[in-house]
């Protein structure tokens, strides 16, 4: 599934709301996976619109924003084939606000497309918390949350969907995008490297 063995990090284009957010965050993920693990990693990042077939090369996906979500029939039909196949689509709000436009609009359109109940909260003991660091108590804290932004609450959980006892699609009201949107050359001034957490995110999204 790997295009000449290396990892790529793909963005999701899709026609309703503003995709292309946090431009920064790919290229400090795709640093640290260089620093941490030994994949071999294509610093490039790709982005391709929902609708295309290319997706279906991708071993890992991203789609954040602030606005509506609402795939066209392209879109649907593509999400549900890749992540019903083996696909991983990693799915941040950058809201970061369970009542906010994107979360609601996002969670509704995983309702029509697998069902009322597929999209549920995963326990603060699941395999990605371990894959490759440890997070003993869940999903880390942003500090979009601490400040009080978006809803002003500390989202204690994280929400998937599982196809076969597999997260095929991760979603996060952490806006995780926004924490790790800074220059990788700063991540120096960090007392604890906060890009971790999306190590095991693509590491979980490749191993299991």
């Amino acid at each position: 599934m790997l295009l000449s063995n290396k990892f790529f990090f793909t963005r999701l284009q899709y026609e309703s709301g503003d995709w292309d957010v946090d431009q920064r965050m790919p290229s400090n993920i795709l640093n640290s996976l260089i620093e941490y693990t030994t994949l071999e990693v294509d610093t490039r990042e790709n982005i391709i619109p929902l609708s295309s077939d290319e997706i279906f090369k991708c071993p890992f996906c991203y789609l954040s924003g602030h606005k509506l979500v609402q795939f066209n029939k392209d879109e649907r039909a593509n999400f549900k084939k890749y992540v019903e196949n083996g696909g991983f689509v990693f799915v941040d709000d950058c809201n970061h606000d369970i009542d906010g436009l994107f979360s609601k609009s996002f969670e509704r359109q995983m309702e029509e497309i697998f069902g009322p109940k597929a999209l549920k909260k995963i326990p603060n003991n699941h395999e990605i918390y371990n894959v490759f660091f440890q997070f003993e108590d869940g999903p880390p804290t942003t500090s979009q949350e601490l400040n009080g932004w978006g809803d002003d609450i500390v989202h204690d959980y994280l929400k998937a969907i599982e196809i076969n006892g597999r997260i095929g699609v991760l979603f996060s009201n952490k806006d995780y995008g926004c924490e790790w949107d800074y220059d990788f050359r700063n991540k120096r001034w960090y007392k604890i490297d906060n890009t971790r957490f999306g190590v095991n995110i693509i590491m979980y999204a490749l191993t299991s």
